[in-house]
């Protein structure tokens, strides 16, 4: 199953193959002068070269040669060899009618892949910042096209659970509630089923004990102590970190699911920690373990490199797994149990050096196939619209659940004041969420942008709730045009550039599906969504589709809005934006 414009490409490789010329691949682009054509073949410059021929000849014999099939609509040569088409009513008619078919036409995959992703990385025991918004949005969205190009997908939320922040919770329980079993190594009998704190306690507790410990060094390396002895498989203090996991992962979870972000798998830095005794005796059987200054490192430096690439620390001097390990020991445990053909990482650019050097480590000691594709895909950061780290009026780090509520403030003043009760707060929010996700999902995941929380809730420009209200209008002229009872099953005519101007702009769709995966951006995807829409906009208000005389042109125009419709509905799903009825 081929796109509208690779049957094209195909089409038109065939042809110059006829006329004697050989090339690997066709590519039609979007004409940036739509006087000459719809789309521009600029192939001939390179044929030219190859063959030692006039451009413009080569041009001319492949234009007349498609001229005499009668085709497109026109088919012409500009400058020295660029040729413009025209496409025919026929053919986007033609091309709609099977989008009504089939919305799935452009997402076709001739090499499925199994993907692992990896873009949670909560901290356990600790709020979720802005900065985990990020990794949220993009990895979500790129699971997802990921999915619907029809890859099999599974997501690791990737828990920080086993380091010191949660050494520092469980010191500070125990200064303020000593007597707790937890902390008696005396004590035989059984633990309580309930947690000694809740989650509100825990994000007072954290940030007490993370200042404390910056100011009072014996506080610290009692936290350090504590870390150990809970890492080691103490019996009270592992039965206060199951507490404390299980309060902090059903909030985040809770934050996650308000930006619609699932993961398949929610393991964490422990669950990578029970492979490292086997991993370490692995990778000494290969012999790739070398001792330094009382360390154990993997040297991963290669002869071609042209920066420094330190070795991976796998043992400290104390003997505690570094943070290296535990990423290597999770490759490790996915390929042990998923097999997956690629991992992709999700984090910001500040961690290139770490990935470098674990999938270094994993492919020299062949802890992956030689065709397993491990891939670091980092991302900038957000700010706020006065372009600084986005902080509380009181100067800390803003949590995520924080700067939701900001943006359902703000979305929730452009509800229709007739919508209440319930029904407004589940609108503003899903308002809201489109307004964060658009936002962080338009510019490419390596640029640092500015979020302005009145700016990207507007319901004109480029923005989630433009989009929502735009495609809630779609669905409504659908349901009145069923209410009158009009009927409408196939276009059969084109207007005018109005109605033309929306088919064309839907025929680079497989090319922006194709940019987006493998640049691993949702950027192109976000601008084909407001560009699409802007031009079904501008065709709605030109015409009157509702009380339109012409029959015909009415089915045809409702089938269109139809398949613009289900295209938006795709794509927003895609970035993991839901649709309210109305708004």
């Amino acid at each position: 199953m081929n796109s509208f414009i690779e049957k094209e490409e195909k089409f038109i490789k065939e042809i110059i193959k006829e006329c004697g010329y050989d090339t690997e691949e066709v590519v039609l682009n979007v004409s940036s002068r739509p006087e000459f054509g719809d789309y521009q073949y600029n192939g001939v410059m390179a044929l030219a070269k190859t063959y030692s021929k006039n451009p413009r000849e080569i041009a001319t014999e492949i234009v007349d040669k498609i001229k005499v099939m009668n085709r497109y609509k026109d088919i012409n040569i500009a400058g020295p060899g660029f040729i413009n088409i025209t496409f025919s009513d026929e053919q986007l008619i033609k091309h709609i009618n099977e989008l009504n078919e089939n919305i799935n036409i452009n997402y076709h995959n001739e090499n499925p892949k199994t993907i692992f992703l990896d873009y949670g990385g909560a901290n356990v025991a600790k709020a979720l910042h802005v900065g985990h918004l990020r990794s949220a949005n993009i990895g979500e969205a790129l699971k997802r096209l990921a999915n619907a190009l029809g890859n099999k997908t599974m997501a690791d939320a990737h828990l920080g659970d086993w380091g010191r922040p949660i050494g520092l919770v469980m010191l500070e329980i125990k200064k303020r509630n000593p007597e707790l079993p937890y902390f008696d190594e005396n004590f035989n009998g059984e633990y309580p089923k309930e947690s000694p704190v809740t989650n509100e306690d825990l994000m007072i507790l954290y940030p007490y004990a993370s200042n404390k410990a910056k100011e009072d060094e014996s506080y610290m390396e009692e936290a350090r102590e504590i870390t150990a002895k809970f890492q080691d498989g103490d019996k009270g203090l592992m039965a206060l970190w199951e507490h404390i996991m299980y309060v902090s992962k059903n909030d985040i979870k809770r934050i996650y699911d308000r930006l619609n972000t699932t993961f398949e798998i929610w393991e964490g830095e422990s669950d990578g920690n029970n492979y490292i005794p086997e991993l370490t005796d692995y990778l000494k059987e290969k012999q790739l373990v070398e001792e330094s200054q009382g360390a154990l490192v993997i040297n991963v430096k290669e002869e071609n490199d042209d920066h420094e690439v330190p070795p991976l620390l796998l043992i400290k001097s104390n003997g505690s797994a570094s943070y290296e390990t535990t990423d290597l020991a999770c490759i490790w445990e996915r390929m042990k149990k998923w097999k997956p053909d690629e991992i992709w990482y999700l984090t910001d650019a500040r961690q290139s050096l770490h990935f470098e050097q674990v999938f270094r480590a994993a492919q020299k000691a062949k802890i992956v196939k030689e065709d397993t594709k491990l891939e670091f895909i980092p991302f900038g950061t957000m700010n706020g619209s006065d372009g600084k780290p986005f902080k509380t009026r009181d100067g800390g780090v803003m949590t995520l659940e924080a700067l939701l509520d900001l943006a359902y403030e703000e979305c929730e003043k452009k509800v229709l004041p007739n919508i209440t009760g319930e029904e407004r707060k589940e609108i503003a929010e899903k308002v809201a969420i489109a307004a964060v996700k658009y936002a962080d999902l338009i510019p490419f995941r390596l640029t640092d942008y500015n979020f302005d929380p009145i700016k990207f809730s507007d319901l004109q420009g480029k923005t989630g709730p433009y989009l929502l209200y735009s495609t809630i209008r779609m669905k409504s002229l659908l349901n009145k045009a069923e209410e009158a009872g009009i009927k409408y099953s196939k276009m059969s005519q084109i207007k005018d550039d109005s109605d033309r101007n929306v088919i064309i702009g839907i025929l680079n769709l497989r090319s922006v599906l194709n940019k987006a995966i493998n640049t691993k951006s949702l950027n192109d995807i976000t601008d084909y969504l407001y560009k699409e829409t802007n031009l079904y906009n501008n065709f709605y208000s030109q015409n009157r589709i509702l009380i339109e005389e012409d029959k015909e042109l009415q089915e045809s125009w409702l089938l269109l809005t139809k398949v613009i419709y289900d295209n938006n509905v795709k794509l927003l799903d895609i970035l993991g934006i839901e649709i309210p009825n109305r708004m």
